[in-house]
C-alpha cells in the first residue's frame, strides 16, 4: 500500500502540525473543520487519524516544501 494513504502516527501528526505552524489542537482542528478532542485523540494515539486528514496534511507539508 502506498504509505501516503495511510493512516499517521501521532508523532507524524506533531511533526505537520509544526512544519504547517499550528502550535495548538484549537489551530489545527480550526483549519480542518474537527473538533479539537478529536485532535487530542489522534495525538494521544487513542483514535487513528482518518486517511483524508493524513492525506490533506501530508499534501500541504509537500506543497509547503516546494521552491516555487
Amino acid at each position: 500500500m502506498d504509505e501516503r494513504l495511510a493512516s499517521m502516527s501521532p508523532d507524524e501528526l506533531r511533526g505537520a502540525m509544526r512544519s504547517l505552524g499550528y502550535r495548538t489542537q484549537n489551530d489545527l482542528a480550526a483549519a480542518i473543520g474537527v473538533s479539537r478532542s478529536a485532535v487530542s485523540l489522534w495525538l494521544e494515539g487513542k483514535v487513528g487519524v482518518p486517511r483524508p486528514v493524513a492525506m490533506l496534511l501530508r499534501m500541504l507539508v509537500a506543497a509547503q516544501r516546494r521552491a516555487f
